[in-house]
């Protein structure tokens, strides 16, 4: 007669609080978490090489880049758990293995995370500007909370008003960290650092409309009127694809206006490669718009978030001046 084995309570707390920590991981949803991540550390880049006096020195600058990449990704995840906890029955239609709807996290916990997290960015953004001696951190990060919060949380809930919802996300994720990131290094009173906000916001304007279409289902069940859901996936579909392309075209037009004080010719290599791939997304959106509706991670979602990344990148390389590199690769 074979002997029945029980787990030891230490072998259960220690499995019980991996499972936690690995819930707590998926709540704040590390991938889309790059993004607003490396656009702070991409504006605070740029800002740096351009022309005009810097807000910190050398090496206080390398440290306010660290402090507000963190706070970035920190805002983020708990924009992400709060999305969470008012969406929690629509998840249970679209998305049921997220970690409140398997139980992995409560809902009060998503709250505590949601709240530490927020204010945890806010503290740093706070630190920031004490380093810089200048509001403009703090004042973006706080207004790119409180856009978070009408987003997703009753009464407001722009998430449930259609075009409004667009504009509740392109705000704080596009313009706003754009800035934020300038803040690093320079004023924010700059036209620069806002017109690449501009282009930014522009973009997610029509790009946070490729992640509603997979939720449609559980949207309209709750009354939650995203684009998908008032007009149908194909005319959504073509509602959102002049964002995905037309704004980079701003991108050589600043450089020609002067707006822009990066290399021309960069900013067109920039401009032009954008304009492509925002056109490749926009095909594979209008190709087949109901696919968008079966899938959580359409190509077209994982495209526009590369693409993202790619203009982060782009906007730093067009700032720096060669001889960096040069001095980079002779050191």
């Amino acid at each position: 007669m074979s002997a029945t084995y029980f787990p030891s309570d230490e072998i259960v707390a220690r499995y019980r609080g991996q499972r936690a920590l690995r819930g707590y991981i998926r709540l704040a949803r590390p991938f889309t978490l790059i993004p607003p991540m490396l656009g702070m550390a991409s504006g605070g880049i740029v800002a740096w090489f351009v022309a005009g006096p810097s807000l910190v020195s050398g090496r206080d600058f390398l440290v306010t880049l660290l402090l507000g990449t963190v706070a970035a990704g920190l805002l983020n995840a708990a924009s992400n758990a709060l999305n969470q906890i008012f969406d929690i029955d629509i998840d249970r239609i679209n998305k049921p293995d997220r970690p409140l709807c398997t139980g992995d996290v409560s809902i009060l916990g998503a709250g505590v995370f949601a709240a530490f997290t927020g204010a945890s960015a806010l503290i740093i953004a706070s630190a920031i500007s004490v380093l810089t001696g200048h509001w403009g951190t703090l004042a973006l990060f706080a207004a790119a909370g409180v856009f978070s919060a009408a987003y997703s949380v009753p009464p407001v809930r722009t998430k449930a008003r259609g075009w409004w919802a667009n504009v509740t996300v392109a705000i704080p994720r596009g313009v706003l960290l754009k800035v934020a990131g300038w803040s690093l290094a320079k004023s924010v009173l700059s036209w620069e650092a806002w017109f690449i906000g501009l282009i930014m916001g522009l973009f997610l304007f029509g790009a946070t409309t490729t992640k509603d279409f997979a939720d449609v289902r559980g949207d309209a069940a709750y009354g939650v009127r995203t684009l998908p859901v008032l007009y149908g996936p194909e005319r959504a579909a073509r509602y959102a694809v002049p964002f995905l392309t037309l704004p980079f075209l701003l991108i050589p037009l600043g450089g020609l206006a002067g707006v822009l004080t990066a290399r021309m010719f960069d900013l067109a290599m920039l401009g032009l490669i954008s304009l492509l791939w925002g056109a490749h997304i926009s095909a594979r959106v209008l190709d087949d718009p109901d696919a968008l509706t079966h899938t959580e991670n359409h190509p077209a979602w994982r495209h526009m978030y590369y693409l993202m990344i790619f203009l982060q990148v782009g906007f730093v390389f067009a700032y720096i001046p060669y001889s960096f590199f040069g001095g980079l690769f002779r050191g």
